[in-house]
């Protein structure tokens, strides 16, 4: 889970900044490029310099960027997928999650199966997506999205205030980006269809009650992405402006494997691992899942 500002106005607009320029990390700004400028960033989003500086400080937090004065802000990490495919070698420099979805979504069918704990990083994609339908760079017939979540009354090990278990903000927090997000992205895709771009656009959010320790992508029934979640201690500004230690989890910046399925062979390692994990994701959605 990546962090995020304050339910305030102020917050909001920062929250929506940072999730923005992750968005973009990786390909739009790759690894060891400068982020633009503050004041232009601010003009781009239509929000003020102190926004940004927020979103930055946010994006610093995380271990996304470095900040000095005087030279900007600069990428220091990506998301990282290792493969054992040749496909992971067509992408220049750190291979991204972008491409593997970009690649997706060019096929007249689009399935996706994602089971996470929250919707953030897919919402990122898919509106990602919906603009190069919308440019007419892509064109699929029919896109059918099923994602599992966590049971929002389930009492999750994380996130949570480090030193006070029983703080119920970050909890709170957790459901609001979530319950934003997933929105956005079924926003998104039901007005595809809308508007007469994608003929049949089909989707699905169910709740099962499980703790995500992993998060997982599988993409047109042939290629699976799964990365577990590493928890990790930092520093987060809550909402009415107080730091405190938090335990949270790795999402954007955990390192997914990637697996692919060999039409030739049912008993390679790839094809195996992507029907097993497509065989456990249907078990979850069709037994435990609401």
């Amino acid at each position: 889970m990546a962090g995020r500002g304050g339910e305030s106005g102020g917050g909001r607009e920062a929250q929506r900044v940072a999730d923005e320029l992750r968005a973009r990390i990786g390909h739009v700004y790759p690894l060891h490029s400068f982020l633009p400028a503050q004041r232009a960033l601010a003009v781009e989003l239509g929000v003020s310099r102190d926004t940004v500086q927020r979103a930055l400080r946010e994006l610093v937090n995380e271990g996304w960027i470095e900040s000095r004065r005087g030279s900007g802000s600069r990428v220091v990490k990506v998301q990282r997928i290792q493969s054992s495919t040749a496909k992971a070698t067509r992408v220049r420099g750190q291979v991204t999650l972008a491409p593997f979805i970009s690649e997706a979504f060019e096929q007249p069918e689009v399935t996706l199966d994602v089971y996470t704990l929250t919707s953030e990083s897919l919402d990122a994609h898919i509106r990602l997506q919906s603009e190069r339908i919308r440019g007419g760079f892509i064109s699929p017939q029919r896109i059918t999205l099923r994602m599992l979540l966590p049971d929002p009354s389930l009492p999750l090990p994380y996130p949570r205030v480090k030193e006070n278990p029983s703080d119920s903000r970050m909890r709170t927090r957790l459901r609001l980006i979530t319950e934003t997000h997933t929105a956005s992205l079924v926003g998104a895709l039901r007005d595809l269809q809308t508007e007469g771009l994608v003929p049949s656009v089909d989707v699905h959010v169910r709740h099962a009650p499980l703790t995500p320790t992993f998060k997982l992508y599988l993409l047109n029934t042939v290629e699976a992405l799964h990365g577990m979640y590493e928890i990790i201690e930092r520093r987060l500004e809550l909402g009415d402006g107080e730091v405190v230690r938090a335990l949270d989890v790795l999402g954007l910046g955990a390192t997914l494997t990637h697996h692919v399925k060999d039409p030739a062979d049912a008993g390679a390692p790839g094809t195996v691992f992507v029907d097993s994990i497509q065989q456990w994701f249907d078990s979850v959605w069709n037994h435990l899942a609401e």
